[in-house]
């Protein structure tokens, strides 16, 4: 019997349904990392062997091709330790929730300033509540700046100061790390 232990009857291996769906998930991976850009690529933990089959695959724009260019790259991947491709899957989540934490607090950093310019007064004291590190003069005078520069069509110098300062004042805040940077200590 193919497949089987004769003494136990227990499978060997996984089934042929199993198999494909790995194998499925290494041409997703592959995929995934034929995307990134070569800066991206850098700071993953890529096998060596595997960094021409990616550029190859970059380099290929006919459909067909890059279809089977991308199906060698995956199995080339298949080649490697699971503990390889393991790495680089965890490498790209750790990726992906980093950026999705920046773009949070770049969103909340838009809608402060947005609040600012619109309500004032009002708006500043409960930034202040929530952030008392800030500095309300400086804030004030940017803001006061902001709605100057729009009045008059001057390019919006303040309007980018301020969220430059509300940026550093949204990271500084406790739980919330600079992406890419580690915990400075």
């Amino acid at each position: 019997m193919r497949g089987r232990d004769e003494e136990t009857g227990e499978y060997l291996g996984a089934s042929r349904s199993q198999q494909r769906r790995e194998a499925l998930e290494v041409l997703a991976l592959g995929e995934k990392l034929v995307e990134l850009t070569p800066a991206q690529l850098e700071r993953l933990p890529v096998p060596e062997a595997l960094l021409p089959h990616i550029a190859d695959t970059r380099r290929i724009t006919s459909h067909i091709a890059r279809k089977r260019q991308l199906a060698f790259l995956a199995k080339q991947m298949r080649r490697e330790d699971d503990e390889a491709l393991e790495a680089i899957r965890d490498a790209l989540d750790a990726n992906s929730e980093a950026a999705r934490r920046e773009v949070a607090a770049m969103h909340r950093v838009e809608r402060w300033r947005e609040r600012l310019l619109e309500e004032g007064d009002e708006a500043l004291s409960e930034l202040l509540a929530e952030y008392p590190a800030a500095d309300r003069q400086r804030l004030r005078t940017l803001l006061r700046n902001a709605k100057e520069e729009k009045a008059r069509n001057k390019p919006p110098r303040a309007f980018r100061e301020i969220f430059q300062l509300l940026r550093e004042l949204v990271l500084e805040e406790p739980g919330i790390e600079e992406p890419g940077v580690g915990n400075r200590e």
